[in-house]
């Protein structure tokens, strides 16, 4: 009788080893890394709403430029979210997170020092070269490190740490900007604490091991691996067995690729819908402060209703991050951008009537949705392409959101002049419908590996 021949087990590829581990600290402390980057983001983006809103009466003389200092800052989120997401294929997602917070930082903390409104442009717009190669870069760093079955919801996660950021800017707008004439300078100031921050980040967060395998750093790329399942508890296989199936030199990383087979349908709507998204968020949020002194509201009470409405946040990200491996990517995505369309409504007219009561809820209720909506776009767009291409890709998805965000603020005024917030908030709901629709021609890519 002839012996039935056994197959020998394929060992599992690093990349399998670290999507079925459990969540340790070594995970936490990724996570909350990247987390505080990100909420020091969110804390220099939200102040330069209430620093516009306090300019407009320091720089009476110059309050009409003043759209084009936060579209600045949005040009240079744009350039530096594309270029961003390429260096990270090429350099290192940990390498180009530590240099784009540097690069923010140092220059937020010069623009406290702005004597005119073309000085603040200029050092807005290197602001948002840093901030925008930031975001997508530590996204796609957390999703190659987070355990499969609960990928997105720690993306989520990550993303929340902006409502945390959004909420110190609150203060900080409610507390320091109005002590005095100079209250915007010391704001900025305390916006350059990311500078410090970097050499943090550089020193302590591991390097992705997708990344290191794709340029043949194999043996970095293992000890990374051996430092988790150590965390974890979890015994290593033999190294020979895992350089058996460590795959081949990948292409070179191009925004052509993004339209390739299989990839076209995908960057299309992903690229809508961060347009979309951008453009009722960052119309809607960098004004918020202005829009509401000009409903008259004194200066202090506005800071402090704005503060209200970011706490919203918190539970927005909460509910996402359960909703998200519990409906999946798309159905949370959409939804949140649905309820954002309805709430963006109900706030123009609340602006309108003067109605405290309608302002916080409506107002609440955009922040709930629309930050919960954030919070599933981050998940989902590392996720659609594969390892040489997913700093690109989520770069690329950013910096074309970051041209709405450009045209946002500068759409305000003319808006407000054609039809009064009604019309403003009308369009703002509108546009999110459009992101809601292309958000439903998205692969559902809940409880699958990343691509490699």
């Amino acid at each position: 009788m002839t012996p039935v021949p056994t197959s020998t087990p394929v060992a599992p590829t690093r990349s399998e080893r670290l999507d079925e581990l459990p969540f340790t600290s070594k995970h936490r402390r990724l996570l909350t890394g990247s987390g505080i980057g990100w909420a020091l983001d969110a804390l220099d983006v939200g102040l330069l709403s209430f620093v516009i809103a306090q300019l407009m009466t320091v720089w009476s003389d110059q309050a009409g430029q003043l759209a084009w200092v936060a579209s600045a800052g949005f040009a240079g989120m744009a350039i530096g979210a594309a270029v961003g997401g390429s260096l990270a294929d090429r350099l290192g997602r940990k390498t180009v997170f530590a240099l784009t917070l540097l690069l923010y930082g140092l220059a937020t903390g010069l623009s406290a020092l702005s004597w005119s409104v073309g000085v603040l442009l200029v050092l807005r717009f290197v602001v948002g070269l840093g901030l925008g190669s930031e975001l997508p870069v530590a996204s796609t760093l957390v999703s190659e490190f987070s355990p499969r079955r609960i990928r997105g919801r720690v993306v989520v996660l990550l993303e929340a740490f902006w409502a945390v950021g959004s909420i110190g800017a609150a203060l900080v707008g409610y507390l320091v900007i109005p002590t005095s004439d100079d209250g915007w300078r010391w704001a900025l100031l305390i916006g350059a604490a990311p500078a410090l921050y970097a050499v943090f980040v550089r020193l302590r967060m591991p390097e992705s091991v997708r990344f290191l395998e794709s340029k043949g750093r194999h043996d970095e790329a293992e000890r990374t691996v051996r430092g988790f399942e150590q965390a974890a508890g979890v015994a290593a296989p033999t190294v020979a067995a895992e350089e058996a199936r460590v795959v081949e030199k990948p292409a070179r990383a191009s925004v052509g690729r993004l339209f390739g087979a299989g990839m076209a349908r995908r960057t299309v709507a992903i690229w809508v819908v961060w347009f979309m998204t951008n453009f009722s968020y960052y119309g809607a949020f960098v004004w918020l402060p202005s829009l509401l002194v000009a409903a008259g509201f004194p200066l202090v009470r506005s800071f402090g209703y704005v503060l209200i409405i970011t706490l919203a946040q918190l539970p927005g990200y909460a509910a996402s991050a359960w909703l998200i491996e519990k409906w999946g990517r798309r159905e949370t995505l959409a939804t949140f951008l649905l309820g954002s369309a309805v709430a963006a409504v109900f706030f123009g007219f609340g602006a309108v009537s003067g109605s405290v009561a309608q302002i916080l809820v409506a107002g609440m209720a955009l922040s709930f949705f629309n930050l919960g909506a954030w919070g599933a776009l981050y998940a989902v767009t590392p996720e659609l392409y594969p390892t040489p291409l997913r700093g690109t890709g989520a770069g690329w998805a950013a910096g074309v959101g970051r041209i709405a965000s450009i045209a946002a603020p500068l759409s305000v005024p003319p808006l407000i002049a054609l039809g009064g917030p009604p019309t403003l908030f009308v369009v703002f709901g509108a546009v999110f419908v459009v992101g809601a629709v292309a958000a439903t021609m998205l692969p559902e890519l809940r409880g699958t590996r990343l691509a490699e």
